[in-house]
């Protein structure tokens, strides 16, 4: 196969790194590219906006697949163009990238099909932008309707901040056509994580999730870049947050396009903003991010070219995607000045060493060649990318590998990662056992409520007959790891809170599980019949005694906890209000 990538920056540049892996591609070629991909592609000088003369190539090379990279011809209708004239092209068409191109039309979109987003309404009118503005109160955020570079979002903790980012987009027009249109909205609180999947239109194939770091500056200070490096896993997206994301955002999405007469199809980006067990679309991307796409592609074992061949023939429901399970951490070098004005043709030093640091890749993103030299070309300059078998270990390679290399003004963050090694390290508050992991379906809605009020915990399986030595040893262990509860789950006449509460001084609450003939009541009586001096206090069978489980541990931890305490009365305010809302649909009832 000929594969022709259209785009010249670090996203490109991965995407050619992986694609030239594929035994199916013989000859890659990159438009416009950059010095790094001219390494692993023919590079085309033709512009990423230039529709025509990329069509032109496409058919006077014999392109069998092109794949684009930026929002900008997609927004500008390329895949259209392209499979109008009976070209295979990845990515999604005008209509359903719009779903980038517009933050309008992605708002109607969220709310419409009553996806999670923050509230917010959209705006032509800078004076009713204004009125609606004092209304809603700060911190609140104001974006650029259309495409504008990553730049676009400003968040605002001041009405002053409001006002002056209104006019820089309405009126002094910073950002062009792109603030034909506002939209406004509250701010979220909480931690990003980005969340890429490829789709057919249908199928929704996830990738692993990971986090941008947008911000100029160490601890998110400073105003929004491209973004300035990423990494992968995201902690935060965790086994139950996946599955959330998954059916509250990811599939609804897809389902509303189609029936918006839309069919996405490519790579959908959503960024989430995600408080404890709550998540809210912050925006979407109808491409690969940048520089998301660099650990990502680091980490994804697959071949990706019959993937995407497989999106566009719609059957992508027959692929699967293999990881590897190791983290990769992407470090941003940017030109002094970025993402303001910046000196462009600085000679670059130390990339040929870097390179031979093991599991590191430098992806390119605005570089040239010079006179025999790699100058720099663009405010974000590398990408900086590294595998780990911890995020620590990729963090460590990833900055070893940015201390080789060096240009006149070059800066970095020196941060990336951060959020997760702090995440990673949280001491589990409670425990939850199970006697297999068949109960695990059951349990996760004990998982479900701690993460409801914050609360860390751990999850593992240790059975009381057969494997009694691991059960005992965690329950022994339990305390002196910062533990303060163990909830076990079990089913049959199994022992397990019973053993995990003879070994350990920690409350031990007790789930029964049914998963024999005897319909649960083996379980419920081998785990509330404790002999003296061995408490376990049982809760109802099943996933419903599970949630009890979570609430009933968070209640224990709340007694030392205001936080929790407060998470506590909001959920059970929560539950009033619901019941009030129920009676009132009642209330006419004859």
């Amino acid at each position: 196969m000929k594969v022709l990538v259209i785009g010249g920056g670090g996203r490109e540049h991965a995407l050619v790194w992986k694609i030239a892996q594929s035994p199916k591609v013989k000859k890659v070629f990159c438009a416009p590219g950059n010095a790094g991909i001219s390494d692993l592609a023919e590079c085309v000088p033709i512009a990423a906006g230039d529709l025509q003369g990329l069509l032109d190539f496409a058919r006077r090379r014999k392109i069998d697949l092109t794949v684009v990279g930026p929002e900008g011809p997609l927004s500008e209708g390329i895949v259209d163009l392209f499979e109008r004239e009976g070209l295979r092209i990845f990515g999604a068409s005008r209509r359903a990238a719009e779903i980038e191109s517009s933050k309008s039309f992605a708002k109607a979109l969220l709310d419409q099909y009553r996806i999670p987003t923050a509230k917010g309404r959209s705006f032509r009118s800078f004076t009713q932008a204004e009125r609606y503005l004092r209304k809603l109160g700060v911190p609140v955020v104001v974006k650029a309707d259309g495409l504008a570079a990553g730049k676009g979002v400003i968040v605002c903790a001041t009405e002053a901040q409001a006002m002056a980012a209104l006019k820089r987009i309405m009126v002094k027009r910073e950002f062009g056509e792109a603030g034909n249109q506002v939209v406004i909205e509250e701010c979220l609180k909480g931690e990003e994580a980005s969340f890429l999947a490829f789709t057919d239109g249908k199928t929704v194939l996830p990738m692993p999730s990971s986090q941008d770091h947008k911000a100029i500056y160490d601890d998110d200070r400073g105003p929004n870049t491209g973004g300035m490096g990423a990494y992968s896993p995201a902690p935060v997206v965790d086994r139950l947050m996946h599955r959330k994301i998954m059916s509250e955002v990811m599939l609804p999405t897809v389902k509303a396009m189609a029936a918006e007469g839309r069919p996405y199809k490519g790579v959908l980006y959503a960024g989430l903003m995600i408080d404890r067990d709550q998540l809210r679309v912050l925006e979407f991307n109808g491409r690969f991010g940048d520089p998301e796409a660099q650990p990502l592609l680091m980490r994804i074992k697959s071949d990706i070219v019959p993937i995407m061949e497989a999106v566009i023939d719609g059957r992508l429901d027959q692929c699967r995607l293999e990881i590897d399970d190791r983290a990769s951490v992407c470090v941003v070098m940017s030109s002094a000045g970025y993402p303001g004005s910046y000196p462009k043709g600085l000679p670059i030093k130390g990339l040929d060493a870097a390179k031979k640091i093991q599991d590191v890749v430098v992806f390119h993103a605005g570089t040239k060649h010079a006179k025999r030299a790699v100058v720099t070309d663009g405010g974000r300059v590398l990408g900086v990318t590294a595998l780990g078998d911890t995020v620590a270990d990729a963090i460590a390679k990833a900055y070893e590998a940015v201390g080789k290399i060096r240009w006149e003004g070059a800066y970095c963050r020196r941060d990336i990662g951060q959020k997760a090694l702090k995440r990673l390290s949280q001491a589990p508050a409670v425990g939850i056992v199970m006697g297999s992991d068949s109960d695990l379906p059951v349990m996760e809605e004990a998982a479900a409520m701690l993460k409801k009020f914050g609360i860390p915990f751990e999850m593992t399986v240790a059975s009381a007959h057969r494997s009694p030595e691991r059960a005992m040893a965690f329950a022994a262990g339990a305390c002196e790891r910062g533990m303060k509860i163990i909830i076990a789950g079990a089913g049959h006449a199994a022992h397990l809170a019973g053993v995990l509460a003879a070994h350990t001084i920690l409350p031990v609450i007790g789930v029964p599980i049914d998963s024999s003939s005897l319909q649960g009541l083996d379980s419920l009586l081998s785990t509330v019949q404790m002999p003296p001096g061995i408490p376990v206090a049982t809760m109802a069978l099943g996933k419903s005694g599970a949630r009890n489980a979570g609430i009933f541990a968070a209640q224990m931890l709340a007694l030392s906890d205001p936080g929790v305490a407060a998470a506590i009365h909001r959920f059970k305010k929560g539950m009033a209000t619901e019941v009030e809302r129920k009676a009132e649909k009642l209330k006419d009832y004859r």
